[in-house]
């Protein structure tokens, strides 16, 4: 896959974005990732808020790439894919989880209750954390004028 196969398939489109998206992507993503962590929270809930912030924290690199997603069927496999133009082969790790975690999100929010397991959702908050520090990282190497 390349950008130009993407944007020839309306499946993205040229973004120019700023400080202030990515900060407040990264607002977003802070809230998710406190909110997947409450007491109490079923491990559904726990694990499609995660989900979530993972989602955001690819918008925020994908946008840095000068990029955003259409809103069409299928956008968070298309996610995935950007991610992996943009990050590189360092991504792939999360992209291939996040593929695996997309599944289950979507039979949870569509299909039943019950989807995953506590571990499953603690797992899924651990990694999108490490990945919402990586990628600050990635913007902070790449586009170090879009962070605070």
């Amino acid at each position: 896959m390349t950008w130009q196969k993407l944007l020839t398939e309306n499946k993205i489109k040229t973004h120019s974005t700023s400080k202030s998206e990515i900060e407040n992507i990264f607002a977003l993503v802070e809230r998710d990732l406190a909110d997947a962590a409450l007491p109490g929270l079923s491990a559904d809930r726990s694990f499609a808020i995660s989900y979530n912030a993972a989602q955001q924290l690819s918008q925020a690199v994908v946008a840095c790439a000068g990029y955003r997603l259409r809103s069409i069927p299928g956008h968070h496999r298309v996610m995935l894919e950007c991610l992996e133009l943009a990050m590189g082969a360092p991504s792939t790790r999360y992209s291939t989880y996040f593929d695996l975690c997309r599944n289950k999100r979507n039979h949870l929010e569509y299909d039943r209750s019950s989807v995953v397991s506590q571990t499953e959702a603690d797992e899924l908050l651990k990694i999108a954390g490490e990945f919402s520090a990586d990628v600050k990282a990635w913007i902070k190497a790449n586009h170090a004028g879009l962070l605070p």
